[in-house]
C-alpha cells in the first residue's frame, strides 16, 4: 500500500496572522544608520586617535621619496645616538621634515619589529617637537633605528632624540649656509 507522505505529514492550513505587524510610524523608518558615523547629537563610541594626540604630521612635513632620503644621506651630517642614527640636512621648506627607516639589516626580518621601531621613533619625534621647533634652521631629518631600540620602552628613544636635538641646537650656526665675505680695501 502506497501512502501519500505529503498529504499525511504536511498541513495545508495557513498559519494565523502575526500579532505585531510592523507599520511605519510618524517618525519614518527608524532603522540603524548605515554609515559608521554616529547620528547627529550623539558621540562616537570610540575616541578619535588623532584628536587625542593633538598632532598630525602633514604630508609636506614628511620625507617620502627615495631621492629625498638619499640627498640627506649624501649631503647631511650624521649624529650617532644610542637607539638611532640621525642624518640632518638644512631643508628648503618652512617646516622640519622627517623620514624614518628601520631596515632588515639593522632590525631583523620580522616586520612587526621594524614597525615597532618606526612607531617608537615617530613618537619620539612627535614628543620632542618643541625642542626640534626651537631650532631656527629648518632641517630634513632621517631617523634610522638601531637594533637595541627593540629592547626599550619609549623613554629611551625619547631622551636620545632630545639629546640629539640639543646638540643640533648648540651647533646651529654650523648648519647655516656659508656665505663668502669679500674684503674691500
Amino acid at each position: 500500500m502506497e501512502s501519500n507522505y505529503a498529504a499525511e505529514n504536511i498541513s495545508t492550513e495557513q498559519p494565523p496572522p502575526r500579532e505585531k505587524t510592523r507599520f511605519q510610524g510618524e517618525d519614518g523608518d527608524q532603522e540603524r544608520s548605515r554609515s559608521i558615523e554616529a547620528p547627529p547629537g550623539e558621540r562616537p563610541q570610540t575616541p578619535d586617535g588623532k584628536a587625542l594626540l593633538g598632532f598630525s604630521l602633514p604630508k609636506d612635513a614628511r620625507l617620502r621619496k627615495r631621492a629625498e632620503f638619499l640627498k640627506v644621506y649624501e649631503n647631511g651630517k650624521r649624529i650617532e645616538g644610542r637607539f638611532m642614527t640621525v642624518f640632518i640636512l638644512p631643508g628648503t621648506g618652512e617646516l622640519h621634515r622627517v623620514g624614518i627607516t628601520a631596515t632588515k639589516k639593522a632590525i631583523g626580518n620580522k616586520a612587526h619589529d621594524r614597525n615597532r621601531a618606526k612607531r617608537l621613533l615617530r613618537e619620539a619625534f612627535r614628543l620632542n617637537r618643541n625642542e626640534i621647533d626651537a631650532i631656527n634652521v629648518k632641517l630634513d631629518w632621517v631617523l634610522n633605528a638601531r637594533r637595541n631600540i627593540l629592547t626599550t620602552k619609549l623613554a629611551g628613544p625619547l631622551e636620545d632624540l632630545r639629546t640629539i636635538a640639543a646638540r643640533v641646537k648648540a651647533r646651529e650656526s654650523d648648519l647655516l649656509p656659508q656665505t663668502t665675505q669679500s674684503v674691500t680695501d
